[in-house]
């Protein structure tokens, strides 16, 4: 049993499924806590509107934000397809860029989940757009409004989400312009859910229809990138461990851990000034660029150097 549910989540964090429902139940939960404690309408004639659009619209802007600042591919397909500062250091096929915009439209589906998730449950909760609506309710057609002064209904009007700023004698009033609220933010929540439903199937349609891959290779391919981050991720840590153990027993003599120290070495005011200074990463025509602050002065250090370390006799 363990295998197979083992089997099932890796099977669901590769195809997006559990990443996007966990995803979307973290902005729900993270909703309904923002509105609990956080959220208070001002209820103040001129402020609910801004106050409650920028709850509404705000967290989503930085939740899409989030999205695709989080996500690592995003920032690959950046350096190597999008960037035009640096000289390109290969040619570029067609095919590749077609992959690339593939990869890039999967990114933003993927980063639209937790905003669009954080528009519909505000909407069809209800309690932003009611505050931020609240200012423009038409309350003509009611008699009690016809002795108030245009500033007086207005600031009635506004502390309508408030419920304890409105007088007892609009009362129902104000029940009705919160059931009107409520209904025009629901509808709002439902065909937001809707055409962003109709959206992500259009777009998966069209994303294979115009895919250069077929279902096959499709599947081979996205297993393949799965898998090349791995193994390279794993190879890169062990190579770059190695690396700069060898390049600090070269600056200091010995390798930090290593109990058997018989030998050290003391760097030199030059040696320090020279590996101060960060190296670029395979920037122009070297064959072997420079992968850490530790140098050139560390990478061509010499072995004819021993005469000035120093001994240690246990």
């Amino acid at each position: 049993m363990g295998p197979t549910l083992n089997s099932m989540v890796s099977s669901l964090q590769r195809s997006g499924t559990f990443i996007n429902s966990l995803i979307g139940a973290l902005t729900i939960g993270g909703q309904q806590l923002f509105s609990s404690f956080a959220f208070r309408c001002p209820c103040q004639v001129g402020k609910n509107v801004y106050y409650g659009s920028a709850f509404l619209v705000l967290p989503a802007l930085i939740l899409l934000i989030a999205g695709y600042a989080l996500r690592s591919h995003m920032w690959t397909i950046t350096s190597e397809y999008c960037c035009s500062c640096a000289r390109p250091q290969r040619r570029i096929s067609p095919l590749e860029r077609k992959l690339a915009c593939l990869r890039f439209f999967s990114i933003t589906g993927r980063a639209l989940v937790a905003p669009l998730t954080w528009l519909a449950t505000t909407l069809l909760t209800g309690t932003y757009y009611e505050c931020a609506a609240s200012e423009f309710a038409s309350v003509d057609h009611y008699p009690v409004f016809d002795n108030i002064t245009a500033s007086k209904r207005e600031e009635i009007i506004a502390g309508f989400p408030c419920h304890k700023s409105t007088p007892s004698d609009v009362t129902l009033v104000r029940d009705e312009v919160a059931l009107r609220h409520r209904y025009q933010s629901q509808m709002l929540g439902w065909i937001l859910i809707t055409l962003a439903t109709i959206a992500a199937l259009v777009s998966c349609c069209l994303a294979r229809c115009c895919s250069p891959l077929t279902t096959l290779q499709h599947c081979y391919w996205t297993n393949y990138l799965h898998n090349e981050r791995e193994l390279f991720q794993q190879a890169a840590e062990q190579h770059s461990r190695l690396l700069i153990m060898e390049r600090i027993k070269k600056l200091f003599g010995f390798i930090p851990g290593n109990e058997d120290v018989k030998h050290i070495h003391i760097p030199s005011c030059q040696d320090w000034k020279d590996i101060s200074a960060p190296c670029l990463l395979c920037m122009g025509d070297d064959l072997q660029g420079h992968y850490s602050f530790l140098g050139d002065r560390v990478e061509e250090e010499k072995e004819e150097s021993k005469s000035e370390g120093i001994e240690l006799k246990p």
